[in-house]
């Protein structure tokens, strides 16, 4: 006796010894049928479409609830189905993913997974060009209750980007395609004035369908930070002790719209607009105590900002599927582009004040202008070829087209004159515009209780960026194989183990190669160099898996090896200001254990306990001397579902991350506990919900630097502690009349 799901389009497969069976073909509310079949050896059978008749039972109402598994795994990813949790209700997308396991968000919205940072972030499967590139603020701008799930994929295969060493993670945002007109309506306040607002609106014919969403989002944050600088090197002054608050207030409209045209059971076509507004108002203020040897304050800087940003981000997109036969060959094309527009100015307004005087000694007002535009074009072509009953053959190009265009402005008042003068050290302009041609072959196929997945991906990637400044052109042009291959074998009923290997790269962000001085704050500058190459890793991985009556377990022993290592460093100049730019440095290598468990407690509870153990090494001796590192760390996480009757469903989620290792120094270890409840109301047409993140408060980043120059730790807190009451309200839905009809077929007749 064998059975098997069939997908969407009515496909399944089934593997058979020769011989006679008998078919039995059933859904919920339709007839069963039976179909006699012969199987032979060496041959695969193809069956003509089955048409099941609806069930001639009439129901006055049936209420279907089920809840579907928050982690599925599959060859070379994990998938959370995040659309019903509880933990990020009213929050952003940021918040959402630092609540799943092995991930982990640092003070700066950097994203890591198993230790590694350098996260390939993708929406719906596509690379996003919204205000920055930095995924902070890429994330921040959607909202949690928008997205459906995550897909956590740590070793990618070839189909997919070779960009992203420590993994990509793709954001599938929500889509309704229900017959007739749906939709809901989503509201939200949390503590220290946060609101959100959203309508999702989806209206399904029998081949066409229209969805339209807009989300509005209104946050005020804090920021505090203190730090403590040691020079090393006999300074008048040879301590520096700084600390800043922060204010901001961040206001974001997203609105997405499109339609899906199915001709028939072999053609779609999809279409979809997106446009993102969003603006931050920001109120810093830094002071910057000089502190003698002993111990007594030389000066003090107190440095205003105000900052006014806002941004526009247009995208579309066109994609086609076409099912070429009935044996399963398919062709899919994609075509988006998308084009960014952000206006950034800070107004600077800095005191000096000497010794211990009261009052100030010196004025200086600034205006720190950072336009910034960029544009982003991606077409994919892809192609699937069955192979024999289980073999499929995969091909596919794809061209990545990115234009960069940031501008910086400074400008200091003549306190005298009341004129402006421009200071061109900083003034700079910076074009960088880089292609990624890539092809991909893939093969996979399952041999009995053996499965094979190979692929292969070549990627042409052209550089070139001027800098206004000094007329300076770089040109920096690579071509780079990068194989996959992925292993598996079924040792017994729901037990499996998986081997896999495949190389990634990371190409230097715009962000890194522009040679800009960040003048936002003189005593801590960053500054890129556009001569930064791409680093290189090769990652292994031994998966093992299984699943028991109240346990799903996987375990796993991982990798990585790092060349041309791509890492931030710490230059202290001779007046005590610390200058952050990048280097490659010479290797890292990272090696770990991961483990996964979820356990099923009892119908109403269950828990996914996940812990990640890995050392650390990075060998950046070519840098500088004295800068090799390592480290053992770790990451625990917790995440549980309790689901109370009538009562409603709570969530309580908990994470340990344990110290980073960085070349002159490491972050320090973190933890946080967030809770949430969640009820459904009116008959089901309705839910309540409301969650705590950062239960304790304990989520506060601490970084150490230590050099033979200086010693410098920080202390990094924004607000995490958050309470959110949400509301949402769904309304339409689908009944008996809302089955999909194909081909002209009767409403009651389905092909299966």
């Amino acid at each position: 006796l064998r059975g098997a799901l069939s997908e969407l389009d009515g496909a399944f497969g089934l593997m058979a010894d020769p011989g006679d069976y008998l078919l039995r073909f059933s859904f919920v509310g339709y007839q069963t049928l039976y179909l006699p079949i012969s199987a032979k050896a060496g041959r695969t059978l193809r069956l003509e479409p089955v048409l099941l008749p609806a069930d001639a039972q009439v129901l006055e109402q049936v209420t279907v609830t089920s809840i579907r598994s928050m982690f599925q795994t599959d060859i070379d990813k994990r998938v959370y189905n995040v659309e019903n949790s509880v933990i990020a209700q009213g929050g952003t997308a940021i918040d959402l993913l630092e609540a799943l396991p092995s991930v982990q968000v640092d003070e700066e919205g950097n994203i890591s997974m198993r230790g590694s940072g350098n996260i390939l972030i993708l929406i719906n499967g596509r690379p996003s060009s919204l205000a920055a590139e930095e995924a902070e603020s890429i994330l921040a701008q959607f909202p949690a209750n928008s997205i459906k799930s995550v897909e956590i994929i740590s070793n990618p295969s070839a189909r997919y980007d070779a960009a992203g060493i420590g993994g990509i993670i793709n954001i599938v945002l929500k889509e309704d395609q229900r017959r007739g007109m749906n939709g809901q309506v989503e509201l939200s306040a949390g503590t220290r004035n946060k609101y959100t607002g959203g309508i999702n609106l989806n209206y399904g014919l029998p081949k066409f369908n229209f969805f339209a969403n807009y989300n509005y989002q209104y946050r005020e944050l804090f920021e505090l930070s203190e730090s403590q600088r040691f020079s090393r090197f006999g300074q008048v002054s040879p301590q520096l002790d700084q600390d800043f608050n922060t204010d901001n207030i961040r206001q974001m409209h997203l609105l997405r719209t499109g339609m899906d045209f199915t001709p028939n059971d072999k053609l779609h076509f999809g279409f979809y607009f997106q446009r993102n507004a969003n603006s931050r108002d920001r109120l810093r203020i830094y002071n910057q105590r000089h502190i003698n040897d002993v111990g007594l304050r030389d000066s003090l800087i107190v440095r205003t900002l105000d900052e006014e940003q806002s941004a526009v981000n247009l995208e579309g997109g066109f994609t086609f599927d076409w099912d070429i036969n009935d044996q399963g060959q398919k062709l899919s094309f994609s075509a988006t582009y998308s084009q960014n527009t952000e206006a950034r100015v800070e107004f600077f307004d800095q005191l000096y004040y000497y010794g211990d005087a009261a009052q100030p000694g010196r004025r200086e007002e600034q205006i720190y202008g950072r336009p910034d535009d960029r544009s982003l074009a991606v077409f994919q072509l892809d192609f699937e070829l069955p192979l024999g009953a289980s073999g499929k053959l995969e091909a596919g190009l794809k061209s990545t087209l990115s234009d960069f265009d940031p501008r910086q402005t400074f400008d200091v008042l003549d306190q005298q004159t009341g004129a402006l003068i421009d200071i061109d050290t900083i003034t700079n302009r910076f074009q960088f515009h880089e292609g990624v041609h890539a092809a991909y072959l893939m093969y996979r196929n399952q041999f009995g209780k053996f499965g094979l997945q190979a692929g292969l991906r070549p990627e042409l990637t052209l550089t070139d960026s001027y800098e206004f400044n000094t007329g300076n052109t770089v040109v920096n042009n690579y071509f780079n194989l990068f194989p996959s291959l992925y292993l598996s074998y079924e040792l017994g009923a729901e037990e499996s183990l998986m081997l896999n290997y495949s190389r990634r790269v990371s190409r230097p962000r715009v962000g890194a190669l522009a040679p800009f001085y960040n003048a936002q704050d003189f005593l801590n500058m960053r500054l890129g160099s556009p001569y930064l190459q791409p680093e290189f890793t090769d990652s292994y991985e031994l998966g093992y898996s299984k699943g028991f009556n109240f346990l799903l377990f996987t375990g796993s022993l991982y990798h990585r090896r790092t060349t041309d290592l791509l890492t931030r460093v710490f230059v202290l100049q001779d007046n005590n200001a610390a200058v952050q730019t990048w280097v490659n440095a010479n290797q890292r290598n990272a090696s770990g254990l991961e483990l996964i468990n979820q356990f099923f407690l009892a119908k109403w509870a269950d828990l996914t306990l996940t812990g990640n153990f890995f050392h650390s090494e990075i060998i950046a001796d070519n840098v500088q001397e004295g800068f090799n590192n390592e480290n053992f760390s770790w990451t625990i996480s917790l995440l549980g579902s309790f689901r109370a009757g009538k009562w409603g469903n709570f969530q309580l989620q908990g994470n340990y991350r344990g110290p980073i290792v960085l070349p002159q120094g490491e972050i320090e270890p973190l933890y946080g506990i967030n809770i949430g409840y969640r009820k459904d109301i009116w008959n089901r047409k309705a839910t309540i919900a409301f969650n705590l993140t950062d239960v304790f408060n304990t989520r506060v980043f601490r970084i150490r630097t230590e050099d033979p120059r200086f010693s410098q730790t920080r202390i990094f807190n924004w607000e995490s502690q958050i309470g959110t009451l949400a509301f949402t309200y769904r309304f339409g839905g689908f009944g008996a009349q809302d089955r999909p009809e194909r081909n002209g077929n009767d409403v009651g007749d389905d092909p299966f």
